[in-house]
């Protein structure tokens, strides 16, 4: 399976899981990366498992709870940008690239 979504979520939680291992390991920082890495790599397996839904209405369900965990991830990278222990927007981005391509995936399957 190489869907753009699946390839760009699992980039996506590699991502987080360096910038949360620098930040562990930088500022020493555990309690907002922990939540970051439980959050950001979920979006993808959510998204794996939608690809094996019973269904469409599981199809849908599948996605929008990647949908919610990106949302997540979103306001934990703002905080740790906000709280200054991490100073690269760039993952910031690549959330909301995710999170648009999410809204795009969902609103598809439910016309569908």
């Amino acid at each position: 399976m190489d869907s753009p979504l699946l390839v760009k979520s699992k980039q996506f939680a590699l991502d987080v899981i360096k910038v949360c291992n620098n930040v562990k390991s930088e500022k020493k920082e555990s309690v907002i990366t922990n939540q970051l890495i439980r959050s950001g790599t979920s979006i993808g397996a959510n998204i794996r498992e939608a690809f094996y839904a019973h269904g469409k209405a599981d199809f849908v369900a599948k996605l929008q709870i990647a949908l919610k965990e990106c949302a997540e991830s979103e306001y934990w990278i703002e905080l740790l940008v906000e709280s200054g222990y991490y100073d690269d927007r760039e993952i910031l981005e690549k959330c909301i690239e995710v999170k648009k391509m999410l809204i795009s995936s969902v609103n598809t399957a439910k016309k569908q």
